[in-house]
């Protein structure tokens, strides 16, 4: 088994191969994770500080490699890449002059984060108007860089865009409620089921508000940590949302719903071996918040 590497404790690995060219130093046999320039590298070993796998190698005064057998560890987080600071380092995945650049003069003070995070409200009042699909597609662009246990990138989305679609999923959330309270009522009282269903015969949509459109992420059935990987997904995109001038909430009922009433899962064609990990309304807010409301003092614990 490869030991976890930290640091340049490079005397802990065994015999380590390296192929050389007059330019190039390439570890990891013939399919090659880990590539450096030498016309590039300053021998910094920033990329071997930062790999969270502890698989890149770094001797006094020689180019980084890759340990022997480390390509298997790799999570092709790109922290390598990301973190050189003259582009010498590739992988076989992802070239630096494929990265976009961090650009210094869009860095966000800590008074404009501070603003933005507190002045987000879950918008539950929608305008009558279609969202396009290019901004629609930003935002899950902004989206799919969210963090994912071991890099792993296995979040999917289905986006809802036909509003009529929309209404007709309500409606059949109102189908399950009406199940759910027959059959299993403590689950129906905790949620409350009985409310959703008194606003229902007024006229008025708990469930999906009016949103024009639904983004639900989804994946696999078996991967170890997608329900945690969707929570932070769609939090990023409800964020990039409200960059975006979008409002967004989240659709608890219609993930609920999904979750286990077969007409629903019928409707949107959901991915067979697929779960839903949570849903989205999005649409154009039709309201301005002036304001930012006050919530309770953080409860802490310090050690």
């Amino acid at each position: 088994m490869l030991p976890i590497l930290t640091g340049q404790r490079y005397d802990i690995i065994p015999e380590l191969s390296m192929v050389y060219d007059h330019k190039f130093v390439e570890s990891g046999g013939t399919m090659s994770r880990f590539t450096v320039d030498a016309e590039k590298c300053n021998l910094c070993g920033l990329c071997v500080a930062d790999c969270p796998a502890g698989i890149i190698i770094k001797r006094p005064q020689a180019l980084p490699f890759l340990a022997s057998g480390g390509a298997e560890w790799c999570i092709n987080c790109g922290h390598c890449v990301a973190v050189c600071p003259t582009g010498a380092v590739s992988l076989d995945t992802m070239k630096p002059e494929e990265c976009t650049l961090v650009s210094p003069e869009l860095a966000l003070t800590t008074e404009q984060v501070e603003q933005f995070l507190k002045s987000r409200r879950s918008t539950r009042v929608y305008k009558d108007e279609i969202v396009p699909r290019d901004i629609l597609a930003k935002m899950i662009d902004i989206a799919r860089y969210a963090p994912t246990g071991g890099n792993r990138q296995t979040v999917q989305w289905l986006v809802v865009e036909n509003p009529e679609l929309v209404k007709r999923l309500s409606w059949l959330v109102t189908d399950w409620m009406r199940i759910a309270i027959a059959e299993t009522p403590e689950m129906a009282d905790r949620l409350p089921l009985d409310r959703m269903m008194h606003a229902l015969e007024r006229s008025v949509d708990p469930i999906l508000r009016g949103a024009p459109h639904v983004v639900l992420a989804h994946a696999p059935k078996d991967q170890p940590s997608a329900q945690q990987d969707g929570l932070i997904a769609l939090t990023y995109l409800e964020l990039a949302a409200y960059s975006l001038g979008l409002g967004a909430c989240w659709a608890g009922f219609l993930y609920f719903a999904v979750s286990s009433y077969r007409p629903i899962r019928d409707a949107l064609q959901f991915p067979s071996g697929h779960h839903c990990l949570g849903a989205m309304m999005v649409g154009y807010p039709k309201h301005r918040f002036h304001r930012i409301p006050l919530r309770n003092e953080s409860k802490v614990i310090w050690r």
